[in-house]
């Protein structure tokens, strides 16, 4: 079983979104993780507009990415630039893919609104992707 790590800064919205949609587009048949530079806690408002399409995504914790350090991911994605920036090194030959998304928790003081909307579709187009080009045999 493959294993995916998508990392953010705080692991509160976009990397928790990318999580749900991978889970969704893989029928959970790659193990997924999901982490963040600092741990910010899940973001109600990702919750929200990932509820809105069918993807729970509301018993996902927040994690730091410290916790994951000793295992073998085949792939890191990184979804922000700071976490691109910041990534720890990890020793296996994990692939790794970088695709920063605007962060909708810093939109209207994180207030809900077409933002995550338009975030959600757009780390919705990457993951498909992602999972059509290195996932499906």
């Amino acid at each position: 079983m493959k294993k995916v790590l998508i990392l953010c800064t705080g692991n509160s919205c976009r990397s928790q979104i990318a999580h749900g949609f991978l889970n969704y587009y893989t029928n959970d048949s790659v193990k997924a993780y999901s982490a963040g530079i600092e741990k910010h806690g899940l973001n109600l408002n990702a919750v929200k507009c990932m509820e809105e399409i069918g993807i729970d995504i509301s018993n996902y914790t927040s994690n730091k990415v410290d916790e994951y350090i000793g295992i073998d991911f085949d792939f890191i994605i990184t979804v922000c630039d700071n976490a691109n920036e910041t990534c720890p090194i990890f020793t296996s030959n994990s692939v790794k893919i970088h695709k920063n998304f605007k962060d909708p928790t810093k939109v209207l003081n994180g207030q809900y609104g077409k933002h995550f909307i338009l975030t959600r579709d757009n780390i919705k187009d990457f993951i498909r992707h992602f999972v059509n080009e290195y996932l499906t045999v």
